[in-house]
């Protein structure tokens, strides 16, 4: 699969670290490119249900071109919001909708979580995916 070029530099990044914790290091890290959406804007429809976390994500479409905001109260909850701001902030949503959830274990984040972050990993794809099919 061909995939949006920041996001295959991510891939390519995150699969050359082999060290489970380099890679916990980087997801914590990526909590800096999170697009934060102000705690007074969480609602009900923002939440990531089957989260962990407090989680929040809202999509917004401006000139034809997403605007992920996202926020949580978990540093790394807000790496693995960062991982989908790089996958998804402006492209179109046709292009969006492009992107498998398989991206994330090709890029060897899924082995790199426990199974109830990959699972909340998850529900926040499906969340943005089903609001971009709309």
């Amino acid at each position: 699969m061909t995939y949006p070029e920041a996001l295959q530099e991510l891939i390519e990044e995150f699969q050359s670290v082999e060290d489970k914790r380099e890679r916990l290091e980087m997801l914590f890290e990526l909590a800096d490119e999170v697009v934060e959406l102000p705690q007074d804007q969480w609602s009900e429809e923002t939440r990531v249900k089957g989260c962990q976390s407090e989680a929040h994500v809202r999509i917004s479409i401006n000139e034809g071109r997403i605007q992920f905001l996202s926020s949580a109260d978990a540093r790394m909850v807000q790496g693995l919001m960062g991982i989908l701001t790089i996958a998804l902030d402006g492209l179109t949503p046709a292009q969006a909708v492009l992107i498998p959830p398989s991206f994330a274990e090709e890029m060897g984040l899924l082995n790199t979580l426990t199974p109830s972050r990959s699972n909340g990993f998850r529900n926040m794809y499906d969340k943005v995916m089903a609001e971009l099919r709309l």
